[in-house]
C-alpha cells in the first residue's frame, strides 16, 4: 500500500525530475491498468534511465520518450 496519493507523490518529485536535462514533463497515468507516474522526455538514454528511479513513493514510473514539446503561438482574434 502506497503511503502518499499518486498526486503527492508527483508534487513531491517533479521538481527533480524536470531539472534532469531532456525531461519535458511529468503525469499520472495507468501502467498495466494500476497508477504510474510518467515522465516525458525528449529522447530516451541511458543517462536518463540510470537518473530516474524506477519507482517513487511506491508507484511504478514510465519513461515516454515525446520528442520536443514546444507550445503554438496563439492565433490573433479577428
Amino acid at each position: 500500500m502506497m503511503s502518499k496519493s499518486i498526486e503527492e507523490a508527483l508534487k513531491k518529485h517533479t521538481r527533480e525530475l524536470m531539472a534532469l536535462p531532456g525531461v519535458m514533463g511529468t503525469a499520472q497515468g495507468l501502467c498495466e491498468k494500476k497508477p504510474c507516474i510518467k515522465v516525458f522526455v525528449i529522447k530516451r538514454t541511458v543517462d536518463l534511465e540510470r537518473e530516474i528511479p524506477k519507482t517513487l513513493d511506491g508507484y511504478p514510473v514510465s519513461i515516454v520518450e515525446t520528442g520536443q514539446i514546444r507550445s503554438f503561438p496563439e492565433k490573433p482574434t479577428p
